[in-house]
């Protein structure tokens, strides 16, 4: 991945304070989870809820609270839980990411695959960008282009490493020719790699393009207003939208800035903001009892994981990262740092990522997986068998909240539990955000704390970012039938050939814990009294989850 990617670190690092607590919520289509010991009889830690009740008529405008001010909304550099939340109501892709995380059409009517290496997709007629000026494939074509762009260096290169070209093969048609075949391109297409913006106005703004100043015009359901440095974000509904089935039902939409999760908090309390995805965790105390409104939590593709970055030091024998690994109390994190909302992590992704999967292959895949439970004196055996006995591990962290601080002395005990002598190394936020972008500042550490969703319903999202010379593979890990089993994966695009090479990677990549699983979590959304119409899903960072939002009954 670019160098720029360094705008995406946020979402690996302030995702920490998301972690969910306990909640039975009596949302439409919930689904009841056991709490990390199985709950007593009828009891449930926490309810997944598919969706809210739908909106009862319009509103004028509702507020939103974003943890941080995005650096810009431009899609190429939009890899972050603030920018992308905007952007999915704004700018459109292609394809579309459901809440449910299944796939479909968007600006793009239809799609084929007439050849291993191509993908063709037939451009919707009639759409307008919100400066009113109609879609065409010229516009399509300059916005997939920007990603292969090495001056533009954006976020979403990689989905674009496998792309030899982008070009306009009719007058409403785009083909994108591969280099080899990639069974995942087309599943990107739904995120923001496919995103569409105006090729004029790409060419008007330059590199002013998403800023403050300029904003974007895209086809979205809302269309951008003003950005007031440090306050806010207004959007405003486009008329135009070509979508009945997703026309904004709120006239308008003000983000507003609030990085002191106590200031956001109070504001959920107050009503001074209607609603805010992210939830502090420490609030949910507060917010499961508040007249103000109601703490939902839904589908998520996220897991929390110890990224082992130093394979020179003693971490560097596979034994000693299982041995790790089952000396950490896992369900013991997840009931004191995530107030009983998760699971213990079985792998490095969630069991829905695996959506396309045929028949059992996917349980199959999970039951075939080595199992790390809870056991110090056997992981203390098996270090001693490595010889690591005595050996530092740094173990970096940021003072960010609670849940943080709970993960990082879980780790440092279990550390312990096995004969290493850990060191944390409390570090500010600015530094912590480096070590996902800058090897120097990974230097002389030897584990640190992400939470890492995908952003297809794919694992192989996840488990490219740990092949050889990937951007994301901190530790600079390296396994060639791991290498193989992935571009395998990849080249497959029959399901059952996908899932098996899928399978593969997946086993080898738990057998040797480049990086160790700790939970998994749901999101986490508050919705004010007066407004409903939100599906809880990690799919809002791409879906026009603001435009369902309206005035409750």
């Amino acid at each position: 991945m670019s160098a720029d990617r360094s705008r995406t670190t946020p979402r690996r690092l302030l995702a920490g304070v998301v972690a969910a607590t306990a909640l039975a919520t009596s949302a439409c289509s919930g689904v009841a989870h056991p709490d990390a010991d199985g709950a007593a009889a009828g009891a449930a830690a926490y309810q997944l809820t598919s969706t809210t009740a739908d909106a009862a008529s319009d509103i004028d405008s509702f507020t939103w609270s974003l943890f941080a001010e995005p650096t810009s909304i431009d899609y190429a550099y939009s890899f972050d839980f603030p920018p992308n939340q905007i952007l999915a109501n704004v700018c459109e892709s292609l394809l579309r990411w459901n809440p449910d995380l299944t796939t479909s059409p968007s600006l793009a009517t239809s799609y084929a695959n007439p050849t291993p290496t191509t993908w063709t997709y037939r451009i919707r007629p009639g759409v307008h960008f919100h400066d009113g000026s109609l879609l065409t494939a010229d516009d399509v074509v300059a916005s997939l282009r920007r990603n292969l762009d090495p001056e533009v260096a954006g976020d979403w290169s990689y989905p674009y490493r496998n792309v030899k070209s982008v070009d306009r093969t009719g007058p409403m048609e785009v083909t994108v020719t591969l280099k080899t075949p990639d069974s995942t391109f087309n599943e990107y297409m739904a995120a923001s790699p496919g995103t569409v913006e105006s090729a004029a106005t790409l060419a008007k703004d330059g590199k002013d393009y998403g800023n403050p100043a300029r904003g974007v015009n895209c086809t979205g359901p809302f269309a951008f207003s003003s950005w007031t440095s440090g306050q806010s974000l207004v959007l405003k509904r486009f008329d135009d939208y070509w979508n009945p089935e997703l026309k904004a039902r709120s006239g308008q939409v003000k983000f507003v800035f609030l990085s002191d999760p106590t200031t956001r908090v109070n504001a959920f309390r107050t009503g001074e903001v209607d609603g805010g995805w992210m939830v502090p965790p420490d609030a949910y105390g507060q917010l499961r009892s508040s007249q103000a409104g109601t703490l939902y939590f839904g589908r998520n593709t996220t897991v929390a994981d110890e990224v082992v970055s130093n394979l020179k030091g003693p971490l560097g024998d596979p034994r000693v990262r299982q041995a790790l690994l089952m000396a950490v109390d896992r369900k013991g994190i997840v009931k004191a740092g995530a107030g009983g909302v998760g699971e213990v992590a079985d792998s490095l992704v969630t069991d829905n990522t695996w959506g396309s999967a045929p028949g059992s292959a996917a349980a199959d895949a999970r039951r075939a997986l080595p199992a790390y439970p809870y056991d110090p004196a056997k992981a203390k055996a098996l270090a001693q068998q490595a010889g690591v006995t005595g050996q530092k591990v740094v173990i970096a962290t940021s003072p960010l909240d609670s849940q943080t601080t709970i993960i990082t002395q879980a780790v440092a005990q279990a550390a312990t539990a096995i004969g290493l002598k850990p060191e944390i190394d409390t570090i500010s936020a600015d530094k912590y955000t480096a070590l996902f972008t800058d090897p120097a500042a990974r230097e002389g550490i030897d584990l640190f704390l992400t939470f890492w969703y995908t952003s297809i319903t794919d694992p192989l999202d996840m488990y490219g970012s740990l092949r050889t010379g990937a951007f994301s593979n901190y530790g600079a890990w390296s396994d060639p039938a791991y290498d193989a089993a992935v571009d395998r994966a990849v080249g497959a695009y029959d399901p059952a050939e996908h899932a098996a090479a899928t399978r593969q990677v997946q086993q080898i990549a738990m057998e040797q814990l480049p990086w160790l699983p700790l939970y998994t979590e749901p999101v986490s959304v508050f919705l004010g009294k007066r407004i409903t119409g939100v599906q809880p899903s990690i799919a809002y960072l791409y879906y026009p989850w603001a435009a369902r939002i309206g005035a409750k009954g």
